[in-house]
């Protein structure tokens, strides 16, 4: 069975989440969950070409697409941006000292939102193009 619209589906909500978090000044949270949106969009460009993924990184799921469609570098940059979220938004001892949730800032949420709108726009061109 084909997940590509559950994962896509998913990609959106999250992306969603991140936007709601961003607007109560939820930083770290803004972060981790534009990476999650930006890996579920990315996991469903794979199944869409029946190449399903494992795991987290970012940079080697943008590989795998990569079997199947042209990315640009400014979503190769973005994915790496992006990459750096996935454990020290969520794990105090990912610092020396303080919560996740006094790392991060204004900035990097937005930064962070961007990157994930970029490439489920991306994720959502590649799907309805082939």
């Amino acid at each position: 069975m084909q997940r590509a619209a559950d994962w896509f589906g998913e990609a959106l909500a999250e992306l969603r989440a991140s936007r709601d978090l961003c607007a109560t000044g939820h930083w770290s949270w803004c972060c981790f969950t534009s990476q999650q949106a930006a890996e579920k969009a990315l996991k469903a460009i794979c199944e869409h070409f029946r190449s399903p993924q494992f795991g987290h990184n970012l940079n080697v799921l943008i590989d795998a697409v990569e079997q199947h469609v042209r990315v640009d570098n400014s979503i190769r940059t973005a994915c790496a941006r992006l990459n750096r979220y996935y454990i020290p938004t969520r794990y105090p001892d990912a610092f020396p000292q303080g919560v996740p949730a006094e790392q991060y800032f204004e900035s990097d949420a937005h930064q962070a939102l961007d990157d994930a709108e970029q490439i489920v726009r991306f994720a959502e061109r590649a799907i309805q193009s082939s």
